[in-house]
């Protein structure tokens, strides 16, 4: 608890059936039978049951169902990293004379950067639910987030335009309190930049480039391609090549469509949609 509310949002929602929202988490289904049990005088229903697997729930393993396919390619891109994966190693907190000496029980390294973004005008701010919303603006109006600070040490230092934006924590360190990027003095660090689901629209395709963009000053430098201006990240990714051409979902059309009748059609079209799946549905539609 936290201020007298849950940091875990508990009290959830009563749901009719399990549904996916719109970042991909599931939200459980969770029955309004008016069911209750009283623990410390407080009495609890269906919307304070914390999701579990009964078999694993002595193991204290939490369980989630991908049940997209993004969310599975997302954890096997994890599984078979290459040689920058983080290393943990144990550590004994005793010696043969028994003692218990003060050491990190895990030691990892290197250490791993989140790497935030956001498209114009769009960057987080926290703030307290009760607290005035003129101080919060008057807080906020010079801050400088981590992705801006990356514009600004892009045409300070000249060594960084030889980095993306998820190598540069290898080579410069991000000092909060200033809100800047410097150079790093010694050790190194791994950037991750936050996953973005493919429905986010504009956000995606930027966090697609941001993986190759070097030395970018500015949101037009991150979509200006050969001296091109693009409108939308999404028209850049297209011209260079890192968008799939949905060749599997128009064969997937038009073979049924010697057999299958038009209403058979229109809903597998529907069902690609739904899922997410196409990166040009337009395109898709022209086609078929």
């Amino acid at each position: 608890m936290r201020d007298g509310k849950c940091t875990k949002h508990f009290p959830k929602k009563f749901v009719d059936k399990i549904m996916i929202d719109e970042e991909g988490f599931p939200q459980y289904k969770r029955r309004d039978n008016v069911v209750s049990v009283e623990k410390n005088g407080v009495p609890l229903d269906n919307r304070f049951v914390v999701p579990y697997n009964a078999r694993l729930y002595k193991a204290h393993i939490n369980v989630e169902y991908c049940n997209q396919h993004k969310s599975i390619k997302y954890l096997f891109k994890y599984v078979n990293k290459g040689e920058d994966r983080v290393i943990a190693a144990f550590y004994s907190n005793g010696n043969q004379d028994g003692q218990v000496n003060d050491v990190d029980e895990i030691k990892i390294t290197p250490s791993v950067e989140r790497l935030s973004f956001h498209l114009p005008g769009e960057q987080s701010i926290v703030f307290r639910d009760d607290e005035p919303i003129d101080s919060v603006v008057q807080r906020n109006s010079h801050r400088i987030s981590m992705f801006l600070a990356w514009f600004e040490a892009n045409k300070k230092y000249p060594e960084a335009k030889l980095l993306t934006y998820s190598d540069f924590p290898s080579q410069f360190t991000y000092k909060s309190d200033s809100q800047e990027w410097t150079p790093r003095k010694h050790g190194s660090s791994i950037g991750r930049l936050f996953y973005v689901p493919l429905g986010s629209g504009e956000l995606y395709y930027m966090r697609i480039l941001l993986n190759i963009c070097k030395g970018a000053t500015s949101y037009q430098d991150i979509r200006t391609i050969d001296g091109i201006l693009y409108p939308t990240f999404k028209d850049v990714c297209y011209s260079l090549g890192l968008l799939d051409d949905d060749k599997e979902y128009i064969d997937g059309i038009i073979e049924p469509s010697s057999w299958g009748s038009a209403i058979f059609l229109r809903h597998l079209f529907i069902t690609l949609l739904f899922s997410n799946s196409l990166t040009n549905p337009q395109l898709v539609w022209q086609k078929t």
